[in-house]
């Protein structure tokens, strides 16, 4: 078997041409010099996004080694976009789009009067400067093919409606993706939640946590306004609060050092703390092709000191951010499989041998601690986002 950006491409390519399709979009899996969709020699358009400190261990650790490999996927004579980029990453696109005779250009940000009241189906600021380069890749290909007269987008007054469509109903998942936990076990929908983003650098991280902590505060807005009460043994009532927890794993390639304090810092700037993080290994690493292995607690025992290590980071950001004090309500599940399945347990996290058994501990914690609303991040892995899916579902 190829290795899986290989065998992702040509699935594609099998698919695509299997299709007959009218166009195709394929997205660089890493890098762009080397990387599989880069045997495409005679593309319409060429885009870049922004760029950003990921893959470091093979793409070099600056922006303007970086900003080569992705000039890697320029052609003689195609043209190309770019978003804005830092300068040192601009200057190495200019120079290497020289080369090739590419006519490069900026792609600016969209300007949102252009949606006319509506909001981008994908959520963030960041996806206005993903729009801006968008539009001028469909407007690129659409003019190379007849179906639009040059220059007949003009970005400064209007869009099409077709594009106000796509841009207004456009949907990825595990990115800024909230699913309620759909378990019959839970009580009242909302008491856990789940705020799904498959971040793992750390640019990607700072949106990430800028994202969860805005959409937390108008999820709770929500319920305010609902006056949702719960029975207390007291007979009194009493408003939900709500609290935060970190759902967690990277790949040992990442820095968790440069993960999870930007993580922290964002977080706390909105005076967002997590009152507990959770340390798991990805359930998909004993998911092969062709394999009919189900998702269970009973998977291969894994590795752990990865997640040991990511704990060990993790209390001494805490520590250094709010000393020896947490100062959140704690969090606790009473049951003898409880101690059973956490690995290692410190003030501020725990590690869970599997995923299934953390998503257990979640629901039972949200079950007998009726009075708190439980949202929880899912960060750091898109391979850990595509589990906790899958898991929800079943």
């Amino acid at each position: 078997m190829p290795n899986l950006f290989r065998f992702l491409a040509l699935l594609a390519f099998k698919t695509f041409a299997a299709e007959q399709v009218d166009v195709a979009i394929m997205e660089v899996g890493l890098g762009g010099k080397f990387d599989a969709t880069n045997v495409v020699q005679t593309p319409v358009v060429c885009g870049i996004a922004s760029l950003g400190y990921d893959h470091t261990e093979i793409l070099g650790d600056t922006l303007a080694a970086i900003a080569g490999e992705k000039a890697g996927i320029f052609k003689k004579g195609v043209p190309a976009f770019t978003v804005p980029q830092p300068d040192e990453a601009m200057e190495v696109l200019k120079e290497k789009a020289a080369q090739l005779d590419v006519p490069l250009q900026v792609a600016y940000p969209l300007d949102s009067k252009l949606l006319n009241g509506l909001n981008l189906g994908l959520v963030g600021d960041h996806q206005y400067v993903n729009a801006g380069l968008a539009i001028k890749l469909c407007s690129t290909w659409l003019q190379s093919t007849g179906h639009l007269e040059p220059d007949s987008i003009d970005q400064n007054n209007s869009l099409p409606q077709q594009f106000m469509k796509g841009l207004t109903t456009a949907t990825l998942q595990g990115r800024a993706q909230i699913i309620r936990d759909p378990s019959p076990d839970i009580e009242s929908v909302g008491d856990l939640v789940f705020y799904l983003d498959g971040a793992h650098s750390p640019e990607s991280m700072e949106v990430c946590a800028n994202w969860f902590s805005l959409a937390i505060k108008e999820d709770d807005r929500q319920q305010k306004a609902s006056n949702e009460i719960v029975p207390l043994n007291n007979s009194e009532t009493a408003s939900k609060n709500s609290t935060q927890i970190l759902l967690f794993n990277c790949m040992s390639v990442r820095d968790p050092q440069l993960l999870l304090p930007r993580l922290v810092k964002t977080c706390g700037g909105h005076g967002i703390n997590f009152n507990k993080a959770l340390f798991v290994p990805n359930m998909s690493l004993y998911t092969k092709v062709g394999s009919t292995s189900s998702l269970s607690s009973t998977d291969p025992v894994a590795d752990l000191s990865w997640q040991l290590t990511l704990q060990r980071v993790w209390e001494n950001i805490v520590f250094g951010e709010r000393g020896n004090t947490n100062n959140s309500d704690a969090i606790s599940v009473d049951g003898k499989d409880c101690s059973e399945t956490i690995v290692k347990s410190c003030e501020n996290s725990m590690v869970f041998s599997s995923l299934p058994l953390a998503i257990k501990w979640l629901r039972d914690a949200a079950k007998q601690n009726k009075s708190v609303r439980m949202q929880v991040l899912v960060t750091g892995s898109l391979h850990l986002v595509g589990d906790v899916m899958k898991l929800l579902k079943k």
